[in-house]
């Protein structure tokens, strides 16, 4: 169940944010493009837009190839993939005039086309069209990721067909695939194409397909007038090189560059992942650059050129299964605000009243994240604070109190016994305040701070707290958070009650940078606020997906941030280093 909670939306609901089911890398390529330029061809650009809330918003934009009306785009598009929800996306394809941003005025219109990422099917519009549009679908269940390649016709406004263009797009479903590489390549000795300068050279490398298909992986940038060029390192996902095969061929071709989309071909060599690897380290692999014509053609032909491969790093990337399958655990603390503003516990309008047919809304919050959590937990034993409240026996205020009054172990026997210290609390403490969150918190990070001298992924600290009114030590607060975000913890806030939160979206790095004080930006958005009164309605679960949403992708920034491995990987294959545990 917890997994699911956290890394796979079970139950959708309008509130809760989706979790990603898988993401998608989609290829784009043309052909017979209209030619809008004069003098030369088109120098096209495509734009990746999904709607959001009905409105289309750019996602992405390919480089712009100069001179070409059949281009085949190096740039790969990766979108989030979710099984329950209908993402439409458009493709649209313009003439880039360079002195401009693409999309604007003043670039022509070549054509665009609408699809979903699961659903592909695309049909003239009705007339009056909105200009710029492109047209409506009806739904033919072609899976995109299934069907991998889908050609569809570009329409112009108006549902008017931009002449004999088409637009292709291939996808990919990254799955099994948990690295990606970096990839140091030059040349030596290249052919001179040019009468009057030297070669332009730029590299392509293509991965040949089951079906001997070829897709391209990655094309460098253009180096002027130079025949031994040395190209900016490159990083590639394991899934776009070879689909995580070390033996999938692989195509690399040597071009040099023509403005008017000409290029001419130097030479090409075949090679694989497996042999690339041997590049690690202080080694280097290099490939005669071969023009097959020439090989025929001239009796003492030797090569094209070299290239080398001057350095290869694999950079694996662990996922949040990796991390929990590994051994950490998850420690849960849950902070109660005991202030005033609550009202008295003994009288029913209370948010601390204790129905006994109805839990109040500090109960249901802690029901619903406290049980995700616990199934993470292996002790399944809790931490359980108070603050803001007068305590015996002297009745002075305290921010962070244990709620079974044990201050050498305010741990609680699984949610249940969370559930009994806070209600057998309540008639032995004062409701008071004020609203101070920071002590805590910074109790909390102490508790981390020792964890992450330990040097491994053992445990991760999730903070729930439980509010009904805006903290009053906000800049103390802030500080706090600034600091934790170094440490292996993550804060979960819930507003309880009708008061008024918005002050509180600060701490929620989601519409900007969080700041201390002093100006310094957290290391990583740590902190979820969310109002409980939006969730009033819905099952318990929808809270639990929204406010652990994050939380998987935390942890793994976290860990990422500090090099940390999983403290027990998975069994080493002759492939460990391209697959990821199932």
């Amino acid at each position: 169940r917890a997994t699911a909670t956290m890394g796979e939306a079970t139950e959708p609901s309008p509130q809760a944010p989706l979790a990603v089911l898988s993401k998608v890398e989609l290829r784009v390529s043309c052909k017979h493009l209209l030619d809008r330029d004069t003098l030369n061809k088109s120098d096209p650009c495509v734009l990746l837009l999904m709607q959001s809330q009905g409105q289309w918003m750019e996602v992405d934009r390919s480089e712009v190839i100069k001179s070409n009306l059949n281009p085949v785009f190096a740039k790969i598009f990766t979108v989030d993939y979710y099984f329950e929800e209908v993402q439409k996306l458009r493709f649209e394809v313009y003439d880039s005039h360079g002195h401009a941003g693409v999309g604007t005025h003043d670039d022509d219109f070549l054509g665009g086309m609408e699809c979903t990422v699961g659903q592909v099917s695309p049909r003239p519009p009705l007339p009056g069209t909105p200009a710029g549009g492109v047209p409506s679908l009806t739904p033919r269940l072609l899976q995109i990721v299934a069907q991998k390649r889908v050609t569809k016709p570009l329409f112009l406004k108006y549902g008017k067909f931009a002449g004999k263009s088409t637009i292709t797009v291939i996808s990919e479903e990254i799955s099994g695939n948990n690295g990606y590489v970096e990839l140091a390549f030059r040349a030596k000795k290249l052919d001179d194409k040019d009468l009057f300068s030297k070669s332009d050279p730029f590299l392509e490398i293509y991965r040949i397909d089951d079906d001997r298909s070829e897709q391209l992986v990655y094309r460098t940038e253009v180096v002027k007038n130079n025949l031994s060029p040395i190209w900016e390192p490159f990083k590639v996902s394991l899934n776009s090189l070879c689909s995580c095969e070390e033996k999938r061929k692989l195509r690399c071709v040597v071009w040099d560059y023509d403005s008017r989309g000409k290029h001419d071909f130097i030479g090409e060599f075949f090679t694989t992942f497996e042999e690339m690897q041997k590049a690690m380290g202080e080694n280097k692999v290099q490939w005669d650059c071969m023009n097959p014509k020439y090989k025929i053609k001239k009796r003492n032909y030797k090569n094209s050129g070299v290239v080398v491969l001057l350095d290869l790093k694999i950079h694996r990337v662990y996922s949040f299964l990796d991390y929990i399958m590994g051994g950490c655990q998850i420690h849960f603390t849950v902070a109660i605000d005991f202030t005033a503003s609550n009202g008295d516990p003994r009288n029913s309008c209370s948010l601390h009243y204790i129905n006994p047919y109805q839990p109040n809304e500090y109960l249901k919050a802690l029901v619903a994240v406290g049980e995700i959590c616990q199934d993470y937990d292996s002790d399944k034993k809790f931490s359980a604070l108070g603050f803001g409240a007068r305590i015996p026996p002297k009745y002075e205020v305290s921010h962070d109190f244990a709620i079974n009054f044990n201050p050498d172990n305010d741990e609680c026997e699984g949610i249940q016994g969370v559930v009994e210290s806070y209600q057998s609390c309540l008639p032995k403490i004062q409701l008071y305040g004020p609203t101070n969150v920071a002590p805590i918190i910074s109790k909390v990070a102490r508790v981390a701070a020792d964890e992450e001298r330990t040097k491994e992924a053992s445990q991760y600290f999730i903070l729930l707290i439980l509010t009904d009114g805006v903290v009053t030590d906000m800049a103390d607060t802030r500080e706090a958070i600034v600091r934790a975000s170094y440490l292996p913890m993550s804060i979960i806030i819930v507003g309880v009650g009708n008061a008024d939160f918005t002050d509180m979206q600060i701490l929620d790095g989601d519409d900007g940078v969080l700041r201390s004080p002093k100006g310094e930006p957290v290391l990583r958005d740590i902190v979820q606020f969310v109002p409980f009164r939006e969730f009033k309605n819905a099952s318990p679960t929808a809270l639990a997906k929204c406010v652990l949403a994050e939380v998987p992708k935390q942890v793994v920034e976290y860990y990422s941030y500090k090099a940390f491995p999983p403290r027990c990987p998975q069994p080493e294959t002759p492939d460990s280093n391209l697959s990821s545990p199932q």
